[in-house]
């Protein structure tokens, strides 16, 4: 046996001849040649339309209760979706960069802006937060599918969901979204933090009363040990980031929600109009889930690419060598620490890796450096604020359109390139305190 999943570093690269670009932490991407025509990749991964329905559904039941306790949630009538912007400047921008004509048009979709938590992680964890205290909420007869769940924003019912605790472990985002909706309810609350969650994020969660525990270690230890502390506890109930069908369900439901923005921008998706959607990517059940959801809309016309940082190629490296969750970025000498702290997985989600590998086009990385250059760009092009682990999507659309070999076997002629719209999934950042999200801009223009 070897020293990684039964062969030795060499032997993989051998194999892999790529690997040694990520240990050697070069941006670099690889474009899938076994994805499957959507049909095909769609019956793969376990779960269907019928799911992502009721996902929908079950959001909007919630919809009520989130108008009375969240004002943000006022603007959108309790639906928890984000705004789509075009970014025709940051287009120019990133052309002039790097030297290449980019076609077809850019535009961010500000997952950023979501309320609750300002970042993706209000869809999947969220959802599964409100998932978790239905079940209760109906067997226990606090309410019927019929009512208004506004009738749980009441001190008797917030006394009923504090005889049970919600834990998670996270580098930040999740555990950000995870912690205020479960606190909201009333459930006792606990994060599980990695050593490298941001003290602000830290801070806010305990300004919402949770309970958060750092850790020296990653993101896999912290899960480790929240998923631990869970099990031997009959009230607590965990939020599994790595193998969660409801986490990866609430994501999905943006897909579908994503195709009437597109309706009211007159933006169509067609054989001769791809949409290629640039998804950063940490374990992998955010963009996972977006995804699924976008496929099941769009099939053969969209293509999704997953984005992330050198020193944290987790997805790239479980999809390429086919071992998924059975090797991490450390066997390979890559130390998991990056400026995309929700993007430092050392280990891809098995639920993903596995079921998605078909459906997702390919992945690139992105240094640390370009994510703060592209934080500074957006800022000073189109006055919008994202985290470095957000800007990685920028890069997405030079990578496409560089790698002629890849354009080919997906069909992405010139003519249907110039008709393309990029997606680029922004996911998270407007909760980033001011102070901090000056510092990111400046560091990214004191690097261009």
């Amino acid at each position: 046996m070897g020293d990684i999943a039964g062969k030795t570093k060499e032997q993989w690269v051998e194999e892999f001849p790529l690997i040694q670009e990520l240990i050697d932490l070069k941006e670099t991407d690889w474009f899938n040649p076994a994805v499957l025509p959507a049909k095909e990749g769609l019956a793969k991964v376990g779960l269907t339309v019928a799911d992502i329905d009721d996902a929908a559904a079950r959001l909007k039941r919630w919809a009520a209760y989130l108008v009375e306790v969240f004002p943000a949630a006022h603007r959108t009538a309790g639906i928890l979706e984000s705004p789509l912007a075009c970014v025709p400047n940051m287009q120019k921008a990133i052309s002039e960069r790097r030297g290449i004509d980019i076609p077809g048009k850019v535009w961010a979709k500000l997952d950023s802006h979501l309320p609750i938590s300002g970042s993706i992680k209000a869809r999947g964890g969220v959802y599964e937060v409100l998932k978790h205290a239905e079940d209760l909420a109906l067997e226990h007869g606090l309410i019927t599918l019929e009512d208004s769940y506004a009738k749980l924003n009441t001190p008797e019912a917030r006394e009923f969901f504090s005889q049970y605790k919600v834990a998670v472990g996270s580098t930040g985002n999740l555990g950000l979204s995870i912690g205020i909706m479960s606190a909201q309810l009333g459930f006792q609350a606990s994060v599980h933090m990695s050593a490298d969650a941001r003290q602000w994020k830290k801070d806010k969660l305990r300004s919402h009363g949770v309970n958060v525990v750092e850790y020296e270690s990653d993101y896999s230890v912290a899960v480790a040990q929240g998923r631990k502390e869970a099990e031997s506890d009959p009230t607590a109930y965990f939020v599994d980031d790595e193998n969660s069908p409801s986490l990866f369900l609430g994501y999905a439901v943006a897909g579908r929600r994503l195709a009437g923005q597109f309706k009211a921008y007159d933006i169509v998706v067609d054989e001769d109009h791809p949409l290629i959607a640039y998804l950063p990517c940490g374990v992998g059940g955010g963009p996972g889930g977006v995804a699924f959801g976008l496929k099941t809309v769009f099939g053969d016309n969209v293509h999704c690419v997953f984005a992330e940082p050198t020193h944290s190629p987790s997805m790239m490296l479980g999809v390429l060598t086919g071992k998924h969750d059975e090797v991490a970025v450390q066997d390979f000498g890559i130390d998991n620490l990056t400026a995309a702290d929700g993007l430092a997985c050392g280990r891809p989600s098995a639920f993903v890796g596995s079921r998605m590998q078909y459906l997702i086009d390919g992945y690139y990385t992105v240094e640390d450096d370009q994510m703060y250059r592209n934080v500074a760009l957006l800022a000073e092009n189109d006055d919008l604020f994202i985290e470095p682990s957000s800007a990685t999507s920028f890069e997405g659309a030079f990578h496409v359109v560089q790698n002629k070999e890849y354009r080919e076997r997906a069909g992405l002629t010139d003519e249907k390139l110039a008709n393309a719209t990029h997606l680029c999934w922004i996911t998270g950042g407007n909760m980033v305190p001011e102070k901090e999200m000056a510092s990111y801009v400046s560091k990214g223009q004191g690097l261009l």
